[in-house]
């Protein structure tokens, strides 16, 4: 039986999860974000692109060669994971649940698949035939 070390593939995927939980779990006046319009969102969009990108890398190979499956599993992903951080933010003293915030965790999901599509089709450009 040969040793395989697909499963390392998700660690980052963990490591990502787990960041944003314990950044959930902050309570709201120990964060100290800059006085920014709608940073929060950019923050949001930006955690859920690397969530996305990680999720991207967790997949086997199989899951690259169907480009739907992709492209509705990274969105619904950020989204679930997105609803589930909202749900635990209502726990969370003086931090609040907001449907803006899952738009923006969906978009940065979005973002992480536009990104992964163009690294793809640079790719397949450069690659010898």
């Amino acid at each position: 039986m040969r040793f395989s070390y697909t499963w390392l593939r998700v660690v980052p995927l963990i490591g990502v999860m787990s960041l944003i939980f314990y950044l959930s779990h902050l309570p709201g006046k120990s964060l100290h974000l800059p006085p920014v319009a709608n940073i929060d969102k950019v923050l949001h969009c930006f955690a859920y692109a690397t969530l996305g990108g990680a999720y991207l890398m967790a997949m086997s190979a199989q899951w690259h060669r169907r480009p739907q499956l992709v492209g509705l599993s990274v969105p619904l992903f950020c989204l679930v994971y997105g609803l589930s951080d909202e749900f635990h933010q209502s726990f969370v003293p003086g931090r609040s649940v907001s449907g803006a915030d899952v738009a923006a965790d969906v978009a940065g999901g979005m973002v992480a698949l536009a990104v992964f599509w163009v690294w793809q089709r640079f790719r397949r450009r450069t690659v010898p035939r």
